[in-house]
């Protein structure tokens, strides 16, 4: 234990956006850890499906330099047992709004990864006037089922692993787009990921299993920013260009060399899409 303490000191820190300000936000149904880093306008970042806030370390850091960037733990972060109580993505969007109340924001921009953008545009889709921008990494409009997707469903819903699993590590592995090579990193990833509890990461793999946009997009009106890269597993071109044909307001980018994980391999390059985009759209 101590060398792993030891090693997020000083490998894992170097990914991180600075401590900030922390607290709890006391929701209905969990007590929410959250982030806030930097000034500016609010930007309400949502983490994806393993990792949590601190995987989005990268992008927040990136951020927090132009805006006042908010994370927070998602509903089983911090508690495995919460999955006692059923709970789907609509429970876990009116976690997202309940916490914006919290923080006294009538209209921020909300930006979600991968699972995190499923909420997000979940929220966009249910309450069209909640936020002023919505940016996308990783999202498109379902899950694109393949062999990665079919081994994640089986090795994390049925097998107790140990955080250390080679072979589960080279599934996060395929999150880069490619082979990534071993490093600071690549044990980021893995050690940030592992931190969701195995039973949390496939109840989110079920949940969005049953996703499916395509029919509710025009239901979205503010300004979308829909990003992806194009060696991302999850998202297909073809899929990219679907969500932004049905979204009225939408913008998409490809990014070239960049896996599902764009937002921490490459944060310079999806913030600087970002800020683009929200110098035309407001914020």
């Amino acid at each position: 234990m101590k060398a792993s303490l030891d090693w997020l000191a000083a490998t894992g820190a170097a990914y991180e956006p600075g401590p900030g300000r922390s607290g709890t936000a006391q929701l209905r149904h969990y007590s929410a850890r959250f982030r806030v880093w930097g000034e500016g306008p609010p930007l309400v970042l949502i983490p994806g499906l393993a990792g949590g806030m601190h995987l989005v370390g990268p992008i927040a850091r990136v951020l927090s330099k132009h805006y006042q960037v908010i994370s927070y733990q998602l509903r089983g972060d911090d508690d495995c047992f919460a999955l006692r109580r059923t709970f789907g993505v609509a429970d876990m969007v009116e976690d997202l709004n309940e916490l914006m109340d919290w923080f006294g924001l009538e209209r921020p921009v909300v930006m979600g990864v991968s699972f995190g953008g499923v909420l997000g545009l979940e929220l966009a889709i249910r309450r069209p006037g909640r936020m002023q921008s919505l940016i996308l990494q990783g999202v498109g409009p379902r899950f694109e089922r393949g062999l990665l997707q079919r081994v994640a469903g089986l090795v994390l819903s049925r097998y107790p692993l140990p955080s250390d699993n080679p072979f589960v590590n080279q599934f996060f592995n395929l999150f880069f787009g490619g082979k990534q090579q071993p490093g600071p990193l690549f044990d980021f990833v893995t050690w940030q990921c592992w931190q969701t509890d195995q039973g949390v990461m496939a109840q989110r793999f079920n949940l969005v299993e049953r996703i499916d946009f395509a029919n509710r997009l025009s239901a979205v009106r503010v300004p979308t920013l829909a990003l992806a890269g194009e060696r991302d597993l999850f998202v297909s071109a073809l899929g990219l260009k679907e969500l932004t044909d049905g979204l009225p307001r939408a913008r998409s980018v490809q990014l070239p060399d960049c896996g599902h994980l764009a937002f921490v391999t490459h944060p310079e390059r999806v913030a600087q899409e970002v800020r683009d985009f929200l110098a035309t759209h407001g914020a």
